[in-house]
């Protein structure tokens, strides 16, 4: 319990909630403020040209004096991915393990973030004391070791933010759940638990990854030639696996791909992952090696593999081509909006003469808890209120039916969404106002420079093309001195469109003529003529709308 009695309580899920990634809850009592995650999201299907998505941090920087800390779960993309650019306008201290501490580190050396951050390892015992609360951790599952769920103890109880999680029985070492820590928390007392979501729709439990183990080694020993893994840079418990199948098979493993090999460097160093002598070695080596004695594992930009796959697929990888004989194993889920790239490079990945192993032969299992696992962790902590977080919002739906089931009352279950201030007040949880919440886009070095408005005309600039109208003129004569030289890119093919172009110039010409004969006239209502007179034409004939540049200059 708290020091003291705690007038204020609020939780704010600024990321995380009706989404996959980008997580951040912020979680306020009295005048101090937590940062629990501070995550990026891969872009979707319709932000063109967009690299990451993080949270608005707006309210944060409001109240930047207040923020005590950042605390990280793991050592994901999704819980640290968003860190570099949160520390450039919050200068707060980072609390987290060994491993995500060093992953944190990496990413924003790679950022080139400069400031100086001050960083706390913490494990399942430490015990922070603030002026207000404590916070006290507690070990998890999940595919990455040294992942944490965080308990702020407060007058009313513990807020317990579980992390992501799952329970695996086999689970030992570094993945080990400390479940009696979670159960003392239930046992003083949980006020509110904000959980993982992101399996709530599938029944039964998680796999445990020692059936992977077994189905990798298994795909190891039949496979006839090479072995080619992809997983995301980050997975350990799978690259561990396929470190120790490919000993247990009499092979060499080639690491492909940057951030799979800084982080795979991180974790050998700090002792997170146990490669035995001469299994490593570089992708130049392998022509040396038999096939049957090689494994490559791959991961590709962001962490993301499937990219990689398909320029390996096209041979548009320098170092490997996938040939006859080779067996592709995906143990990787795509994030949302790359199913569809999934499906085409399992195509190309046949069309080279690869056999592919994906999720159903068992060589990925999921990180996160199916419905047992989340039923499991509600029994542990017993909460007075429940708000489920990291799911998009049929999830978030499921785990709340879940909690039902339980026992926690209906009435004290929310579903947030992002930007709601959910505030105990008169022994009720209640939404009493919403802070500005959303995504900051990510396109190169700008941050947040690209909205709306910019994503809907690169939408359009994708959909049918651009149309751009140059015109020079004399004002003090009011003629036309050159053009309309019209250019098109994207809408037509100019030289089977030659009777629409003359038509176009034609119709151009004389809207500026018309606009020119009257005794004063404006760039401006020349530009917007052209602009809604070409739009409606074009449209007559092509039932297309492309973009309309009118460019005019002068003489």
């Amino acid at each position: 319990m708290g020091k003291k009695k705690n007038e204020i309580i609020k939780v704010i899920p600024l990321g995380g909630v009706g989404e996959i990634g980008k997580n951040m809850t912020v979680i306020e009592v009295d005048q101090e403020i937590f940062v629990v995650d501070a995550g990026l999201m891969f872009p979707e299907n319709e932000m063109l040209g967009i690299d990451t998505v993080i949270p608005d941090i707006s309210y944060l920087i409001e109240n930047k004096e207040r923020v005590k800390g950042i605390f990280l779960t793991h050592g994901h993309e999704d819980a640290i991915g968003a860190l570099g650019y949160v520390l450039k306008k919050v200068k707060a201290p980072v609390y987290g393990t060994k491993l995500t501490i060093a992953l944190a580190k990496m990413r924003l050396r790679e950022e080139n973030v400069k400031d100086e951050v001050k960083y706390y390892t913490v494990h399942s015992d430490s015990k922070l004391r603030f002026e207000g609360v404590d916070v006290t951790f507690f070990r998890t599952t999940h595919s990455i070791p040294d992942s944490l769920g965080v308990a702020i103890l407060t007058s009313e109880g513990a807020i317990v933010h579980t992390g992501e999680f799952k329970f695996d029985q086999a689970a030992k070492g570094f993945y080990e759940p400390d479940i009696g820590k979670m159960a003392q928390l239930g046992r003083n007392g949980v006020f509110m638990l904000l959980s993982d979501s992101t399996e709530a729709e599938r029944p039964g439990h998680t796999t445990s990854e020692s059936v992977v183990a077994g189905q990798l080694s298994d795909a190891f020993h039949s496979a006839k030639g090479r072995v080619i893994v992809a997983s995301f840079a980050s997975n350990l418990v799978r690259i561990q696996q396929v470190f120790d199948a490919a000993y247990e098979n009499g092979r060499k493993v080639a690491i492909s791909g940057r951030s799979l090999q800084r982080v795979n460097d991180i974790a050998i160093k700090l002792g997170y992952l146990n490669v035995k002598e001469d299994v490593l070695i570089s992708l130049q080596e392998i022509s040396e090696y038999p096939d049957h004695k090689v494994v490559i594992l791959t991961t590709g930009v962001q962490g993301e593999p499937i990219e990689a796959l398909q320029k390996m697929a096209k041979g548009a990888n320098k170092h490997v081509k996938i040939k006859q004989n080779d067996t592709v194993l995906l143990t990787a889920t795509p994030s949302p909006g790359l199913e569809l790239l999934m499906a085409k490079t399992v195509n190309l990945l046949y069309r080279a003469g690869a056999t592919v192993l994906t999720g159903d032969r068992k060589v990925h299992v999921s990180g996160h808890g199916f419905q047992e696992d989340l039923k499991f962790m509600l029994n542990i902590m017993k909460p007075r209120f429940f708000v489920p977080i990291q799911g998009e919002y049929r999830m978030l739906k499921s785990h709340a039916k879940l909690a039902v089931q339980t026992g926690v009352p209906e009435e004290n279950i929310y579903i947030p969404e992002k930007g709601d201030v959910i505030e105990y007040k008169n022994n009720k949880l209640r939404v009493t106002s919403k802070v500005s919440a959303g995504n900051v886009l990510i396109d190169g070095i700008g941050v947040g420079d690209v909205g709306n408005i910019v994503l809907r005309d690169r939408k359009l600039l994708s959909q049918d093309g651009i149309f751009i109208v140059v015109i020079t003129l004399s004002k003090k004569a009011k003629k036309i001195v050159s053009g309309p030289e019209i250019i098109s890119r994207g809408f037509v093919y100019v030289r089977e469109s030659e009777k629409l172009m003359d038509e176009s110039t034609k119709l151009v010409t004389d809207i500026v003529e018309k606009n020119m004969a009257g005794e004063s006239f404006e760039w401006a209502s020349i530009k917007q003529d052209v602009r809604d007179q070409l739009n409606t034409f074009l449209f007559e004939r092509t039932k297309r709308r492309p973009m309309i540049l009118p460019i005019i200059m002068e003489v």
